[in-house]
């Protein structure tokens, strides 16, 4: 096992840069952009898992680990860019809000996780309660992500960023089993096949992916 306080820093750098990339996803315009930017931080949490497997003695992270950049950081991205070629998606993400005041909100998000989080009385380590923190916020800033972007492969990435985070707490935790990771990268690639048919199905019925036109189909805009 790792030493202490070595451990304790570098368990909570990965972390942060986990939480970085979430704030990369709200900065980035472009499409192609976004979607490296999400298999960066799968990577980094495919590290996190290592690392945690390494300081937990716990050997079945690092099939954990394997997982998260098998299929998250490899996988899921690369049928992203296919999907993008596919559809010719290639212009600017358009945004509910600025970047500017989304990032603002993205602090925000922060501040609110490390208040809730890190007076509680969690069972366990200062690592794993630190890192709750950081898997809280990771999670804010994929919804958020969700909620800002209007065009539905973004809110796709925001939506895997967002079990991200679920994933950066899980594995922080002593003692989850392999076979939750097994069903977790097993639901992922259910959902990527579901939301690629999706996709497929709004570009055929109204030639684009951009969510305001399926409000003004749907009578909600003008």
């Amino acid at each position: 096992m790792a030493h202490a306080p070595f451990a304790y820093n570098l368990a909570h750098l990965i972390g942060a840069t986990v939480l970085m990339m979430g704030f990369g996803l709200l900065y980035q315009r472009r499409m192609t952009a976004v979607i490296r930017t999400y298999a960066l931080q799968a990577m980094a949490l495919a590290l996190a898992a290592a690392w945690q497997a390494a300081i937990q003695d716990a050997p079945h992270l690092y099939a954990t680990a394997l997982i998260i950049l098998l299929f998250k950081g490899m996988a899921v991205p690369a049928a992203l860019q296919w999907l993008v070629r596919r559809l010719g998606i290639h212009r600017t993400v358009e945004t509910a809000l600025g970047i500017g005041p989304t990032l603002m909100a993205g602090v925000g998000l922060v501040a609110l996780s490390i208040v809730l989080v890190i007076p509680m009385d969690i069972a366990g380590t200062a690592i794993t309660r630190e890192s709750v923190a950081l898997a809280m916020s990771v999670v804010l800033l994929g919804l958020l992500m969700m909620i800002t972007r209007r065009n539905a492969v973004t809110q796709v990435v925001g939506f895997m960023s967002l079990e991200n985070g679920l994933l950066l707490a899980a594995v922080g935790a002593h003692g989850m089993p392999l076979v939750v990771e097994l069903s977790i990268a097993f639901s992922v690639l259910v959902a990527m096949a579901l939301f690629g048919i999706f996709f497929f199905r709004i570009r055929e019925r109204f030639d684009s992916l951009e969510l305001s036109y399926l409000e003004t189909s749907r009578g909600d805009s003008q």
